[in-house]
């Protein structure tokens, strides 16, 4: 198991190909059912992501920071134009590949918001770049790659591209665990996971269909959770 602890970034490498390996398999049967069935566990995976994202929000243990993070983060988000941004760039590609990247930018955005506002992300990544055996990045990886068969199934091509950001964020956060860890105190990371958990409830919302929420706008709001637990905590 020594050459788990020599590889660069192995954890996120791993946690990246086991959503690959898990999107491809629910391709694939996804390409088998038809179009009517997905419409039942689309909704299943909308209450899925939305239990899961109230479970992450009832740990906080300061609702006003969660309150002033959300809507701060929102206003910069809005500013920013993240979302939209992301929206075109997503579209320009469904044009390029066509009829197999129908619905790219869904699947993409829930999945990536899945996978990265978690407290696993952060706690795996720190123990890795600390030196550590990657254990959590692997438990993770493998509850990731169960989770885009389910994803991929429903919500098609993006989830294979949701590894990149999940790659890409882990792998600074590994990089970067000796000079980050000392502001990602518990308190921290429990705000900012609960932080998450609100922004995956607006995901399932708009998996439902009841609204559309720019979720992605709200992006800012994980670094101002951090920001605010150090000011005020």
């Amino acid at each position: 198991m020594e050459f788990m602890t020599s590889i660069p970034l192995f954890g996120s490498i791993a946690n990246a190909a086991f959503i690959i390996c898990g999107a491809l398999i629910g391709l694939a049967l996804r390409r088998k059912l038809p179009g009517k069935i997905l419409e039942l566990p689309v909704q299943g995976m909308a209450i899925f992501v939305i239990s899961l994202g109230l479970s992450m929000s009832i740990h906080t243990e300061h609702p006003l920071i969660v309150i002033a993070s959300i809507a701060a983060g929102s206003v910069i988000g809005e500013l920013l134009d993240i979302e939209g941004k992301l929206e075109r760039g997503c579209a320009a590609l469904e044009c390029r590949i066509g009829d197999s990247a129908k619905g790219f930018s869904s699947g993409f955005i829930a999945a990536s918001l899945i996978y990265c506002t978690g407290s696993m992300a952060v706690l795996g990544s720190f123990e890795e770049g600390l030196g550590g055996y990657p254990s959590l990045l692997l438990a993770k990886g493998l509850i990731d790659g169960l989770t885009s068969i389910a994803i991929a199934a429903s919500l098609g091509f993006g989830v294979i591209f949701a590894s990149i950001p999940v790659f890409l964020y882990q792998g600074a956060l590994t990089l970067a665990a000796g000079w980050i860890q000392p502001f990602m105190s518990q308190p921290a990371i429990i705000e900012m996971s609960a932080t998450g958990g609100l922004m995956l409830v607006g995901i399932g919302i708009n998996l439902l269909g009841l609204m559309k929420i720019r979720v992605m706008n709200m992006l800012p709001s994980l670094v101002i959770a951090v920001i605010l637990v150090q000011l005020f905590i």
